[in-house]
């Protein structure tokens, strides 16, 4: 495997986003995917080089990054050390910079790598990321697969299930705090993020864009997970009768932790991307 590490592409009000391109070892044309991570997250979240190892091992080529406002710096990859931007994250910014790698891939990468077969390109996205790759699918007529792993069937996180006086303070102080779990770090969150939903509520409905898909999609999920519950899959697969379903009993993050400590893939994560990898090569 061939890594090419920390591409800058330019994002969202011109903010960096490093991405990684993944090759196999071999001169013949392969298809690409690209990978979008979720709230939270970033593109080296839970040792992903494993992951990446895994496609390039079937000769496919992977291409994972880092939103332009997720929080991270093209300096400190995987630390959230750039509050501000995570707080002026919102779900539009996020489909541009997704717009932005395709560009990249179909119009730098393709002369760059002539190994990247960009006719089949695919998308896969974790949680948020999933919600983004549908929405990104359904209307862009590059894309060749995708494939959603625990994807929210809602552009609400994380005020979906927030009371009325919560958002009404959330109004009222022009900012709202998400506790991250693993860093406790206190998250700002803009109402920017909320009024971005409600004047692109059309554009932002993935249920709607899922049922207008006119390519292949496939929607991973684990029973046991308490972020995006597995009713969240089930609700994608009727707006998309056609999508091939796959549930395992894994969580969220189908057992892989961050930092990763492990050798080796969890097993729920193996059988999610023996799905994922059967559903690109099919």
């Amino acid at each position: 495997m061939q890594k090419i590490p920390n591409i800058p592409i330019a994002g969202s009000k011109d903010k960096m986003m490093p991405a990684d391109l993944y090759l196999p070892d071999t001169k013949d044309k392969v298809p690409v995917v690209i990978y979008a991570h979720g709230f939270n997250g970033f593109k080296d979240w839970g040792g992903f080089e494993r992951i990446a190892a895994y496609f390039t091992k079937h000769r496919m080529a992977l291409l994972a990054f880092n939103f332009s406002h997720n929080g991270t710096t093209p300096d400190s990859l995987m630390d959230f050390v750039d509050l501000e931007a995570f707080g002026q994250n919102n779900y539009s910014i996020q489909l541009y910079d997704l717009t932005k790698i395709i560009d990249w891939v179909m119009q730098v990468g393709g002369r760059q790598y002539p190994k990247l077969e960009i006719s089949k390109l695919g998308l896969i996205g974790h949680s948020m990321g999933g919600g983004m790759v549908i929405l990104q699918a359904a209307r862009d007529q590059r894309i060749w697969k995708t494939a959603t792993w625990a994807a929210i069937p809602y552009c609400k996180t994380p005020w979906g299930k927030w009371s009325r006086s919560v958002m009404e303070s959330w109004k009222k102080k022009g900012v709202a705090y998400y506790e991250n779990k693993r860093t406790q770090q206190q998250m700002p969150m803009y109402y920017q993020l909320y009024e971005d939903f409600q004047q692109h509520q059309e554009e932002l409905d993935i249920l709607k864009a899922a049922a207008t898909l006119k390519t292949p999609l496939l929607i991973c999920h684990g029973l046991q997970d308490p972020a995006v519950p597995v009713e969240s899959a089930y609700l994608i697969k009727m707006a998309q009768p056609k999508a091939n379903l796959f549930v395992t009993d894994g969580d969220h993050v189908f057992g892989r932790k961050h930092p990763d400590q492990d050798n080796a893939l969890p097993p729920e994560m193996l059988e999610v991307l023996e799905s994922t990898l059967a559903f690109f090569k099919d």
